[in-house]
């Protein structure tokens, strides 16, 4: 099983030759050429989510915008049709009140951030696995840690589906050896499957625009809960002539997994 957290970077004229328009042939070829089983891709414009749609037909796309009418930039997941079934789809804000969409925590930034979070069955097999998908605030190291601790908190208190293998991945915008990082640290159950991968950010090695993070840092991961075997983790690298896939290099894990028959009864 392949598993990708790929944060695409939004359209932004500011990138030049490293706009979006630039970087959609290599962003599909690299994708055609990998064949992940599933991607958790973040900063998804509204119109980068009708031509991932439309560019990717082996896929199905679940996600809704950040924004009060869930227009917006979304962070959705994509799973291949003939490898899984979708059984159930979630949402939730990053706030005091995560069902409200478009909400937000009073001392973030402006934006809304969400989690996309769904269920899959696997047709082969028959059996459920979660995929939650995130990408934290870029501001501030205080409400990131809290941000974090919300996700944890919402994904470990639903009693009844902690039997189900589940992947966490995301732009948690924070390096491995950060406060908020430090949230991770404490549930035990879950084990990072990319964390001596190196930096996963690099801004295209200009001068990053957010003083607070480093401009060349490992700032994307992929977690797992449950018994499953690390075969491989890379980092997509490419580059066609100065042009990136992203800002961000897409990471992606293998693994073997190992499911107990005895829990998923």
């Amino acid at each position: 099983m392949k598993i990708v957290t790929f944060n695409i970077r939004c359209d932004c004229g500011v990138d030049q030759e490293n706009n979006f328009e630039f970087r959609k042939p290599y962003i599909l070829k690299k994708l055609a050429e990998e064949s992940p089983d599933i991607i958790c891709f973040q900063e998804v414009m509204s119109h980068m989510a009708l031509w991932l749609n439309d560019s990717l037909p082996d896929y199905c796309i679940v996600g809704c915008g950040r924004d009060e009418n869930l227009d917006g930039e979304q962070v959705p997941i994509a799973f291949r049709r003939d490898r899984y079934s979708l059984i159930a789809l979630n949402h939730f804000w990053h706030s005091e009140t995560p069902n409200v969409p478009g909400s937000i925590f009073s001392e973030q930034s402006v934006f809304p951030w969400l989690c996309t979070e769904c269920f899959l069955m696997e047709r082969e097999s028959r059996k459920i696995i979660r995929i939650v998908n995130t990408h934290l605030d870029h501001l501030n190291s205080a409400v990131r840690r809290k941000k974090l601790e919300l996700v944890m908190n919402t994904i470990q208190s639903e009693s009844m589906y902690k039997e189900y293998l589940m992947f966490l991945a995301g732009n948690l915008n924070a390096v491995p050896e950060s406060d908020e990082m430090e949230v991770m640290k404490s549930y035990s159950d879950f084990r990072c499957l990319a964390h001596d991968i190196g930096i996963t950010y690099h801004g295209y090695f200009r001068n990053h625009l957010y003083s607070e993070i480093d401009w060349s840092a490992q700032i994307d991961y992929i977690y797992v809960r449950g018994d499953v075997q690390l075969k491989s983790a890379e980092k997509w690298t490419d580059v066609h002539k100065g042009v990136y896939l992203s800002d961000h290099y897409p990471v992606s894990v293998v693994v073997e997994k190992k499911f107990d028959v005895q829990k998923y009864k």
